[in-house]
């Protein structure tokens, strides 16, 4: 059975889904793939400790601090490939972006692979279903392309500015599939 709550945040409606123990879903309203980890439809159920919990790190964050996630129980539904992948964005440092290419090769490390596909990498990136929290704003294309953000492109760049990553290698790209 599964649990939701809404948290009102500067970019939008965000939906906070739970197990009743776990927080299992983080989705800002309009996002691709919302809910779609979620094998039944949730209950709204406001005051659960892990929702309060959750609630009082969206505060944080928006303030501008830098909230660990260490103390939230985050258990985001998905398989090997992508809960390796969603491990490694986990490490990636509050106000700092990685690329695509740069976590493939530490999949590959993990995996006993000599290469990993980008691609695959950013399926699993893509599909996160604890935004924000898993921190997935967080991936650029090689080039410095915010390229590839389910909450949209825009989305992202207020994420970043709001860490205060240095945004002037960064762009948003005019063309492609990844928008």
């Amino acid at each position: 059975m599964y649990y939701s709550t809404t948290y009102p945040s500067p970019i939008g409606l965000i939906t906070l889904a739970c197990d009743g123990g776990n927080l299992v879903g983080l989705w800002i309203a309009g996002q691709k793939y919302h809910g779609d980890t979620l094998s039944e439809a949730t209950i709204e159920k406001n005051g659960m400790p892990v929702f309060d919990a959750a609630k009082k790190w969206l505060d944080r964050y928006f303030a501008g601090k830098k909230p660990a996630i260490s103390g939230l129980p985050l258990a985001p539904i998905g398989g090997d490939f992508r809960q390796g992948v969603w491990s490694i964005l986990c490490e990636i440092p509050y106000g700092e972006v990685t690329t695509y290419g740069g976590i493939a090769k530490k999949m590959a490390v993990k995996m006993n692979k000599k290469s990993m596909s980008s691609q695959a990498v950013g399926g699993a990136v893509g599909h996160n279903p604890i935004s924000i929290m898993i921190p997935c704003h967080r991936v650029v294309g090689s080039n410095g392309s915010l390229t590839g953000y389910a909450g949209g492109v825009g989305t992202k760049a207020k994420l970043l500015e709001l860490e205060g990553v240095d945004m002037s290698s960064l762009f948003v790209p005019q063309k492609g599939t990844a928008l």
